[in-house]
């Protein structure tokens, strides 16, 4: 394991995949400004490996994935220091979301606030049975905000309004039958359904992988008419990689 930066620690898994485990940041992974602009900085140092197939990303520790944002730091905030603050956590959370390979959040404890929303931003979400998830930010004054508005998407306006009114803590089994979270494992077996849950997507073309992502970003924020006519030259360009040629033909030979 190497340190990319202070909180920032990278493992090479082998087939390409990485591992990105959020250090230094509190027993919790709470992320303060710090933390933050550290981890946007190794995602962008990341983003430009181009034999990076997907990247995994955790907390230190089982206790929590992300405890959420800093509220002692937040608690000396103003409106305008405020927004510089939530733009941070927006540039992190979009520095995931349009990471160009697929980004698995390997979420082994609590995930609460800012955490759920970068956990939210990523591609896949494997939790840990005993993984507790929640969006407290009206219980200590503020709404959530940013990447909060992926939480609909996900699992439906009813239940988003629920967790974002309350402030309610689900349970992994919760998460898992309103579509949050993808699989959930034993703790013990977290790291095993991590690898099982991006084999499928290692078997297939890397360039065919970074474009679905690019693509599925696309489908989320336009029209209907323009992500329709916005992925045909997406699929005229997949047959410059040469890809579909290797694949294609390796499906025929099968079927001979």
């Amino acid at each position: 394991m190497t340190m990319l930066n202070d909180h920032c620690a990278v493992e090479r898994r082998g087939q390409g995949v990485v591992r990105l485990t959020i250090s230094n940041a509190g027993k919790s992974n709470i992320l303060g400004s710090p933390v933050i602009a550290a981890l946007t900085a190794g995602l962008a140092e990341l983003a430009g490996e181009r034999d990076l197939r997907a990247l995994i990303l955790t907390g230190a520790g089982e206790t929590s994935f992300i405890g959420g944002a800093d509220i002692k730091e937040m608690a000396g905030l103003e409106p305008a220091s405020a927004e510089r603050f939530i733009m941070g956590l927006r540039d992190l959370c979009e520095a995931v979301r349009r990471f160009p390979a697929p980004v698995a959040a390997r979420i082994g404890g609590w995930c609460l606030g800012g955490g759920l929303e970068l956990a939210m931003a990523c591609d896949m979400r494997i939790a840990a049975e005993t993984a507790k998830f929640a969006m407290p930010e009206v219980k200590v004054g503020i709404p959530s905000v940013i990447h909060a508005a992926l939480m609909p998407r996900l699992i439906g306006a009813g239940r988003a309004r629920w967790l974002l009114l309350t402030g309610a803590t689900i349970d992994a089994r919760t998460a898992l039958d309103w579509g949050l979270v993808d699989v959930i494992a034993s703790p013990g077996d977290l790291d095993a359904a991590v690898d099982q849950a991006l084999a499928p997507v290692l078997a297939c073309g890397p360039e065919a992988i970074r474009a679905q992502k690019a693509l599925l970003r696309q489908f989320e924020e336009l029209p209907l008419s323009q992500a329709i006519a916005a992925s045909v030259p997406v699929f005229g360009q997949a047959f410059a990689t040469g890809e579909p040629q290797a694949h294609m033909q390796a499906f025929l030979a099968r079927k001979r």
